[in-house]
């Protein structure tokens, strides 16, 4: 900006200052704006047989003297501490003159930067891989699966702000998989609103194959990955267009502007993200059926998160704790009622049947009953707990105390809806409480809700307490079956010699009401 020198007989007056003054200010104030802080990230897989890679971390416009970096010390949608700060290796920091400035590492996941001169500093480690596991990062020569978690740093401080990722091609491999939008001037690089955003988005790079993309209410949903195996396509991605289709019936709205399934290969697990998942999958195995529906509940259930824990969330999911995790009572709706829907989602999808409806909550219902740990551990406690027993519960020397909200969590979901829709005279369902939470906690308010307002909802969609079935969720407390089953006109039997195997049966001669709950369940409608 130029400016012009004052003229000599200009008086400078107590009221010029001051004009002065404000104007000089909000120059000042502008500058600021526009310096705001900048994060590039590039990763490059030089030597895939070596199972690493590199990140190099350039930094700008970051007022402070001294920063301080972090590594995450976990993944959200996997609540277990994976010390991903122990895989970067070779650390070290310069400024755009190419001087090097001193790195020190004050903490098992944190390291200081001193840059008196604010200048741009660019950060290079490599981040070294040892298991195949949708939790970690792992390259070969053959792929490289990211998990950004386990490879981005980020100043303390700055998760608010946005980041950049670019991908150098090691020009062996064609394809990058990610949810993260691609810049509007190549295609190798990608860009985050915020570090959460970035910490949701894996990445995976290879020769990558592909499915046939499908759509549902106009969204394309694609499917890509490394190793798909030989199957049938076509009745697959129909499949699982249905059950998309299914879960979107549910809630009423597609919050993402295109979703993506990301195969990492074969083995076990899956991790939900706002607009993609990546799932273990082997196509190999699914000419078994039994092996393709316990995949398509998987695919279901990984699907439906997007809604249940990425949107309708707990207040402590979400702004992330990276540092010491974020520890929630409620994962037994988060997980627990996913598995319950991921059932329903199967089953209104027309893929599977009744019968295979009630025998995967009668799998459920054998496990826990004939876990001694259920006089132990309410399913609040096992939420919170999570983080030092396992989402399976403790398998160490407390093993028989613990239990799983993975098994406890659906049986409560079927007896919570059972006991809606009977209060209601089937005229609302637990439905209806997930789309409340969504559109009023996620689109409304924008924010989770606590474990008082969940139950409130409920309640608000009964019309009544709903007192006895939450003693289910806080305290040990034996279920029930026989009433809140028999809303449905169902009810459990024990079978077997020992009788400690259970089996959910039809009741005799039931009545209408009871017919109607039963029919409104399986058809998803009230």
């Amino acid at each position: 900006m130029h400016f012009k020198r004052l003229p000599k007989q200009f008086n400078w007056t107590k009221e010029h200052a001051i004009l002065m003054f404000f104007f000089f200010s909000a120059l000042y104030s502008t500058a600021q704006l526009q310096s705001k802080p900048t994060f590039k990230f590039t990763i490059s897989v030089e030597r895939p047989e070596s199972h690493n890679y590199e990140v190099q971390f350039d930094i700008s416009d970051v007022e402070k003297d001294t920063i301080l970096l972090k590594m995450p010390n976990w993944m959200p949608g996997y609540y277990q501490f994976m010390n991903y700060s122990d895989d970067v290796k070779n650390i070290s920091a310069t400024l755009s003159s190419g001087e090097t400035i001193p790195v020190v590492k004050n903490s098992d996941n944190s390291w200081q930067v001193v840059n008196a001169a604010n200048k741009p500093i660019s950060i290079s480690y490599q981040i070294q891989t040892h298991k195949e596991f949708v939790a970690n990062s792992y390259v070969d020569i053959e792929r490289a699966y990211i998990i950004p978690t386990n490879s981005f740093m980020y100043v303390d401080g700055y998760l608010d702000y946005p980041a950049t990722v670019r991908i150098n091609n090691n020009k062996i491999w064609t394809s990058i998989a990610t949810g993260l939008p691609e810049s509007e001037n190549t295609k190798s690089t990608f860009l985050s609103p915020n570090f959460d955003i970035l910490y949701d988005s894996p990445i995976l790079l290879g020769n990558l194959d592909s499915l046939t993309s499908f759509y549902v209410n106009g969204i394309e949903h694609r499917f890509l990955g490394y190793k798909l195996g030989n199957f049938d396509r076509n009745s697959f991605v129909e499949k699982l267009r249905r059950i998309v289709q299914s879960s979107v019936n549910v809630i009423g709205d597609i919050p993402y502007k295109n979703y993506t399934f990301i195969g990492i290969g074969p083995g076990q697990g899956g991790i939900e993200h706002l607009n993609n998942t990546t799932i273990s999958f082997d196509g190999n195995q699914l000419n078994n059926e039994d092996h393709l529906m316990k995949v398509l509940n998987f695919l279901a259930h990984e699907y439906f998160h997007h809604y249940n824990v990425k949107r309708i969330r707990p207040f402590e999911l979400g702004p992330f704790d990276y540092d010491k995790g974020s520890k929630t009572t409620m994962l037994w709706v988060s997980e627990g009622l996913t598995v319950y829907y991921e059932y329903l989602v199967v089953n209104r999808a027309q893929i599977s049947d009744e019968k295979t409806l009630l025998r995967n909550f009668e799998r459920h219902i054998n496990h826990f009953e004939n876990n001694p740990g259920k006089a132990f551990q309410s399913l609040v406690q096992s939420s919170f707990q999570t983080w030092s027993d396992g989402p399976f519960g403790n398998q160490g020397p407390e093993k028989g105390k613990t239990i799983s909200y993975y098994q406890k969590g659906p049986i409560v979901g079927l007896l919570l809806d059972f006991a809606i829709r009977n209060a209601t005279q089937n005229k609302k369902s637990l439905d209806d409480v997930m789309r409340y939470l969504y559109w009023e906690y996620y689109k409304n308010l924008n924010r989770g809700f606590t474990d008082a307002e969940f139950q409130q909802a409920c309640e608000n969609i009964a019309g009544t307490k709903l007192t006895s079935i939450f003693e289910y969720v806080y305290t040990t407390k034996p279920l029930d079956y026989k009433v809140y089953l028999g809303f449905a006109g169902l009810e459990l039997k024990k079978v077997g010699e020992n009788e400690k195997t259970y089996k959910i049966v039809p009741v005799d001669n039931p009545t209408y009401l009871q017919k109607e709950i039963y029919k409104g369940w399986i058809m998803g409608n009230n």
